[in-house]
């Protein structure tokens, strides 16, 4: 039998609990002595690391693929015993997003809310979020409110009323609008300099850079009208 305090084969490692509970695979214990303020630092830390969990896996699977060639989910499902739509939808939104942009005061769930827009709306939003403190749900109002009054049509899954990380209920990367107009295409010519800046204050605007080009075009129409 271990002494007390030594770690058992269910024992889980945590640094941020350290001696201050005991865990397990199956739960916490905590002692009766534990303060208020090294209770709420754990959770803090829990939270964080739930958070950081869905981006763990969804590099370790892509790492996998890249790298020993898996080319297909269930061969990682049957070596780890994960769900296939979880860890399918964690690594959707992963290839979404470079790590230099992904944002660490924000959760997965608030990435994943942004994944079908473009990468200058995702950044736009996600810094919306991140300056106003909004939660997932908060986001998703936003960015649903904001695409409206564009007129710009997205499918964002129903909320569930939490903010909990809806990953099995992301969609699939969604093809051409089958109902879009003809339109006729335009080549405009730019230096790297110019469609830096304009791509800037597109997404100033929550914009992709051609939707912002567009929309200035029509009102130059409408003033020259």
């Amino acid at each position: 039998m271990g002494t007390t305090g030594e770690a058992t084969r269910n024992d889980v490692v945590l640094p941020f609990v350290g001696n201050q509970a005991k865990v397990q695979k199956s739960g916490v214990i905590f002692p009766r002595d534990l303060s208020q303020q090294s209770w709420e630092r754990i959770g803090a830390s829990l939270r964080e690391l739930t958070n950081s969990t869905a981006w763990w896996l969804a590099d370790w699977l892509i790492f996998g693929e890249t790298t020993y060639g898996l080319r297909r989910y269930r061969e990682a499902i049957e070596r780890t015993g994960l769900d296939y739509q979880t860890l399918r939808n964690y690594a959707w939104v992963a290839r979404r997003f470079e790590h230099h942009r992904r944002r660490d005061s924000l959760s997965f769930a608030h990435h994943a809310e942004v994944t079908r827009l473009s990468p200058p709306e995702q950044d736009y939003w996600l810094r919306k979020a991140e300056q106003e403190k909004w939660s997932r749900n908060e986001l998703r109002r936003e960015v649903r409110a904001g695409l409206a009054e564009q007129g710009h049509q997205i499918d964002i899954p129903p909320s569930s009323g939490d903010d909990e990380q809806e990953t099995s209920q992301l969609p699939e990367p969604a093809g051409a609008d089958k109902g879009r107009r003809k339109a006729t295409t335009l080549t405009i010519e730019l230096s790297d300099g110019q469609l830096d800046y304009y791509s800037k204050v597109a997404a100033a605007h929550g914009l992709p850079v051609d939707k912002w080009v567009t929309q200035v075009l029509d009102a130059a129409d409408r003033h020259t009208a």
